[in-house]
């Protein structure tokens, strides 16, 4: 916490910068909506079966019926337990894996987190995945567990799945009064009381009463439980437990804030968002349990460095270097700190540009100079909003802890830090997966052409998952993303936001090729026609290495006496990199995870060149991996599929001639629940597939697991004629 004696805003002490996280269908946008209603900020309550909710502004969203960008929007919550009006930035993030880039940007710069569940499905794929990315960003969670009033809820159980599947350690501070349709509120285990709500107020009424007789032995039971859990962890709960004492509401909800703001320990709360019950509860609870923008801790990996220049010595040559030094500086979330703020979004729409940023210290006004260190690059700051979904209010400045949209950016990127240009800093940015499926694409007529190319720069920028390269061996533009529905959005959002009509291919899968071993070669490029030839040639290295780099490849020079010109390394590196791109085996898909090392080399005084070290690179590099045992790579997914036992069997034998490996089977109530890691290249059209062999009754999500080698009876089939076994 900010040291209190520091002149901070006391504004930031009542804000919160929160998401709402879940697997896909846990209800996440109608707690949302919900919200909004009750805070005062929507008159109308939003319904996503009806496709009118607030945060699924998109058509896409709400023709689909799922979020399909992270929403952003803001509210005021009375909490009356705590006499203080909370200021609450929102934001809603998708469910569906194929948009898991946006649920990884909004994490990184929010503050705390709700994680929906649903009483009935309990710890689903997607929500251990965004479970995962909200632990990378060190990130405190409240747990709210929906649905309650659905066929098969269970809280119990699904506290249980929190603490097994996820590995948190939870702890249940309410427990559900009634169950199925007869569930109509809570008992809070904090202050002991009992709220019932309204469903014909649609829960805009709600009461707090004293705990019923025939509820309160389970009550005292599990408030016991609670105290025990708390007190294993906080020190001044421990010592009330060494002395006998019962701690007071108060004293229990400061030890849950304590042990909350660790990000190491989760309040489980339950409700129906669907159904009016429980949500009132949840935005006390983050007035309680969740941090303010001054609290928020940066966890270890993600501390904002900034840069000096600084001249070193070149250890082989001698030579002087100017480099920039990464140095170690915390910017407190203060007025008086010079400005520092991370993009972590763009849109565009017909009202103009917008980059999102969160403030992190300083103050951000329009018309301000800023620096872009990344890129080394200047902007203006234009026009600041506050956003409510796709609305737009105007504001003259920004604090800290504050996320405003700002207008007039026009080369900063998602995961690009702004900051003064007289105290240049660089935030830690948010990292992004790998594409795992691409298709060819062309416009229709000539006078798509140029829309097309516009729309895919403009698409690229605001999805950092989204990719579009030309690919020279074919001469087709292929365009990459996360999943057959991410390409579809894609694709529609190209005709109906940027007018253009294209044609599309069949959805393929991104492989990669990589080594098994390790070998060395030379490669040797060297023309003699008359007048000035060309001669190079260079020794290299190559073994398997987790490389950290973007294109997974690292490169070290061990050249020692000038043996290569310290001049034609780099042009050396720039050949086996560009060799690397597309693959040894006929696949077009880039080799990942090596090391190259140019250990040895010749050159010639006149004939040398950059160009003569580069094709000798490029040779020398395939000559060296054909020695290595390539191999082909597969993405491999971690699949889920929930159906009725009668269906079992057909679901599992489909499984099993997809190449899946079956993990485990487990009961769900009355569903079967198949664990399961299959190639993404074998689930082209399962939606369809799993439906006909369940008469409709099966469900199931995917999430990107990693890559794999593919068996080598699989060749043929993926490679084609371009194999040669």
């Amino acid at each position: 916490m900010a040291d209190a004696a520091l002149p901070v805003n006391p504004k930031i002490f009542n804000t919160r910068n929160i998401g709402v996280t879940a697997h896909i269908d846990a209800g996440k946008t109608t707690f949302s909506e919900r919200i909004l209603y009750y805070t005062g900020k929507e008159h109308k309550m939003g319904d996503v079966h009806e496709g009118n909710t607030a945060l699924d502004y998109d058509p896409e969203e709400r023709a689909r019926g799922i979020t399909i960008t992270a929403a952003a929007t803001s509210c005021e919550w009375n909490c009356k337990r705590l006499g203080k009006m909370m200021d609450i930035n929102l934001i809603d993030t998708p469910g569906h894996v194929d948009f898991t880039a946006e649920v990884e940007r909004s994490l990184r710069v929010l503050d705390g987190a709700i994680v929906v569940f649903s009483g009935v499905d309990g710890v689903e794929a997607q929500s251990e995945t965004v479970w995962r990315q909200a632990d990378r960003y060190g990130v405190p969670r409240i747990c709210f567990i929906n649905k309650m009033d659905r066929v098969g809820a269970d809280f119990w159980d699904c506290v249980n799945q929190v603490k097994t599947r996820l590995g948190a350690k939870g702890y249940p501070i309410q427990f559900p009064v009634g169950t199925e349709s007869d569930f109509t509120g809570v008992v809070d285990l904090v202050y002991m009381r009992h709220y019932i709500f309204d469903k014909e107020s649609m829960g805009k009424k709600w009461t707090d009463n004293d705990i019923p007789a025939n509820l309160m032995d389970e009550a005292k039971k599990r408030r016991e439980e609670l105290f025990h859990l708390v007190a294993d962890v906080d020190e001044e709960l421990g010592m009330m437990l060494l002395e006998g004492q019962d701690p007071s509401g108060d004293q229990m909800r400061e030890a849950l804030r304590r042990i909350t703001l660790t990000g190491k320990h989760f309040p489980i709360m339950c409700g129906s968002a669907y159904h009016y019950v429980g949500v009132q509860p949840v935005l006390d609870a983050v007035a309680f349990y969740l941090p303010s923008p001054n609290e928020k801790k940066f966890p270890e990996g993600q501390i904002p460095h900034k840069f000096k220049k600084m001249m070193v010595k070149d250890e082989v040559t001698g030579e002087e270097t100017e480099k920039s030094i990464p140095v170690t500086e915390i910017r407190m979330p203060l007025e008086t700190e010079p400005f520092s703020g991370l993009a972590f979004k763009t849109l565009f729409d017909k009202h103009g540009d917008l980059t999102f940023v969160r403030v992190y210290s300083g103050l951000l006004r329009s018309g301000d100079r800023l620096d872009n260190p990344r890129r080394d690059k200047r902007e203006k700051c234009g026009q600041l909003y506050l956003m409510h979904a796709n609305e737009r209010e105007k504001v003259d400045m920004a604090y800290p802890g504050d996320i405003v949209a700002v207008a007039g950016l026009k080369q900063t990127y998602t995961g690009d830090t702004l900051c003064s240009e007289d105290h240049p800093i660089i935030l830690e940015a948010m990292k992004f997966p790998d594409t795992v499926i691409s298709m060819a694409i062309e416009p229709k007529s000539n006078a798509d052409k140029d829309k097309l190319a516009q729309a895919l720069a403009k698409l690229s920028k605001e999805d950092p998952t989204f990719t579009h390269t030309f690919d020279d061996e074919t001469g087709q533009l292929i365009i990459a993303g996360m999943g057959e529905l991410h390409l579809e959005v894609i694709k529609n959002r190209m005709v109906r936001d940027h007018g253009v009509d294209a044609n599309v291919g069949n959805p393929r899968v991104s492989y990669r090729e990589t080594i098994t071993g390790s070998a060395e070669a030379e490669g040797k490029f060297v023309q003699q026609s008359g007048g000035r030839g060309q001669y190079a040639v260079v020794r290299l290295r190559i073994e398997p290495f987790l490389s950290e780099r973007e294109d997974k490849i690292d490169f070290e020079s061990e050249i020692v006496g000038g043996t290569v010109p310290k001049e034609f390394i780099k042009p050396t590196e720039q050949g086996i990199r560009g060799a690397a791109k597309n693959g040894i085996l006929g696949s077009g898909f880039p080799l990942i995870n090596m090391k190259v090392t140019l250990y040895d080399g010749k050159y010639h005084e006149v004939d040398s060149s950059e160009m003569a070290f580069t094709m000798a690179g490029s040779i020398g590099f395939k000559d060296c991996v054909r020695k290595c045992g390539p191999v082909l790579l597969e993405p491999i997914m971690t699949l889920e599929v929930v159906t009725p036992e009668e269906f079992m069997g057909n679901i599992i034998g489909d499984l099993n001639s997809r190449r899946a490996a079956i993990h485990d089977v487990v009961n769900r109530g009355h569903l079967k629940v198949i664990h399961a890691r299959v190639p993404l290249g074998e689930m082209f059209r399962y939606a369809t597939d799993s439906r006909s062999l369940s008469q409709g009754r099966a469900t199931y999500s995917m999430e990107p697991h990693g890559y794999e080698p593919v068996p080598r009876s699989q060749y043929k089939k993926i490679l084609g004629d371009s194999y040669t076994g």
